[in-house]
């Protein structure tokens, strides 16, 4: 484990010293611009410039940024993230004149957020570093074709802007890939406790037809301190695998209590979710919609909000063999917060379990697998948001669960 975690540790720092260099690149390049032309006197103008011509802006850049091998895939709302936001920050960087350095700004704004997000989308460290330096290169030629070359104030202000945000969106994805490493980890050992079961059982079953065989003997023989000692000791096993599996049931629990939530767009997520959750849904059997809203900006845990959909999805599948699963959100008011939920045209949930089904441990008798923790698990990190969730159900119609997540506001994360 040590060697490996050397390995990943050596690819990261190999990462981040290409990431420097090709910064490092950037800034001489733009640096070249700096002795021609008028110095600039008024920073409004350049904020002003770079608000009015954001769209054109932003185009430019999604232009050159779809080039990086990750980026190819993605769809507009996701590629462009946080991006147009971090228009208005760098705009207002430039109405303030700010003096604030790098190191102060590294935690604000949204390259942190962004960050995040470039490391679920499966981003490395150089292309994250990549698309802010695209971002200062298109920033610098929309200057110069107004005529409005980089200088003085304006040009310090820029650059850094831009590498505080390379700085703290790097910190972010850093962070994110470490915990996804831990989080592996985790489940890993949780799949190993889980499937160490079914062996355990069958020799838990062999020593009980071993106990019944030789039920007769003196106590004191050989076979018989033999077969209890298997016995013991399978028990002994059996009970560690079972406290494995409780205390990664509550670590996947506890972790919403430790929320880490931004704004991001729903639509994105509830669509990736889509086409990996396809193949167990069938390719014709079961269809899955997404009518979340497009431009739908949510305030969440976005990890622990993607595992909510996910046991959702999953469990109306399952009961949804042969019809639809529509997943939706829309935002209520500007104090109340948004309102989530999956609907399905499936088999219904019988008036005896529905008060049960958040129960942990709780299963349908009627349907096997599963250990009764996905429901659980979605009422613990929906009410650690301070939501609350609630399900209706009728037999041979369907059912619709809805949870509930406080605005921005009304959070105290």
């Amino acid at each position: 484990m040590r060697r490996s975690r050397s390995r990943a540790g050596n690819v990261i720092i190999c990462q981040l010293g290409a990431a420097r260099r090709q910064g490092r690149l950037q800034l001489r390049l733009s640096t070249r611009t700096s002795g021609e032309g008028p110095a600039i006197n008024n920073l409004d103008q350049l904020a002003a410039l770079v608000i009015r011509e954001r769209e054109t802006l932003l185009a430019r850049w999604r232009e050159q940024v779809r080039k990086l091998p990750s980026a190819r895939h993605l769809d507009t709302p996701t590629l462009n993230d946080h991006i147009p936001a971090f228009f208005e920050e760098l705009a207002a960087a430039l109405r303030a004149r700010s003096d604030e350095t790098i190191q102060e700004a590294v935690c604000e704004g949204t390259p942190p957020a962004h960050g995040l997000q470039r490391a679920q989308d499966g981003f490395d460290i150089v292309e994250v570093v990549a698309e802010y330096n695209i971002l200062r290169e298109c920033i610098h030629d929309l200057a110069d074709a107004n005529k409005l070359p980089l200088q003085g104030r304006s040009f310090h202000i820029v650059n850094r802007v831009l590498d505080g945000a390379i700085g703290s969106a790097v910190k972010t994805y850093a962070t994110q890939k470490a915990l996804e490493v831990q989080r592996r980890r985790e489940e890993y050992l949780s799949f190993v406790a889980h499937d160490l079961r079914t062996p355990l059982s069958a020799i838990s079953l062999a020593a009980s037809v071993l106990e019944v065989k030789h039920a007769g003997e003196d106590p004191n023989s050989s076979s018989a301190r033999m077969v209890k000692t298997l016995r013991r000791n399978v028990q002994h096993l059996g009970a560690l695998v079972n406290k494995v599996l409780e205390e990664n049931t509550n670590l996947q629990t506890e972790v919403g209590v430790k929320l880490e939530r931004r704004e991001f767009d729903l639509w994105p997520l509830v669509e990736a979710l889509v086409h990996d959750i396809h193949p167990v849904a069938g390719t014709d059997s079961t269809k899955l919609i997404n009518a979340v809203p497009e431009d739908l900006v949510i305030y969440a845990d976005a990890e622990l909000l993607r595992r909510v959909f996910q046991n959702l999805i999953a469990n109306a599948i399952k009961y949804t063999p042969c019809g639809e699963v529509v997943i939706s959100a829309r935002r209520l008011d500007a104090d109340t917060g948004f309102e989530c939920s999956v609907r399905d045209n499936g088999e219904g949930i019988a008036p005896d379990r529905i008060d049960k089904v958040f129960d942990h441990f709780e299963t349908d008798p009627n349907k096997q697998g599963g250990l009764g923790l996905g429901l659980a698990i979605v009422k613990t990190f929906v009410e650690a948001h301070g939501g609350r969730v609630t399900v209706e159900s009728t037999v041979g119609t369907g059912s619709t669960f809805v949870f509930t997540l406080p605005a921005k506001m009304n959070s105290s994360s």
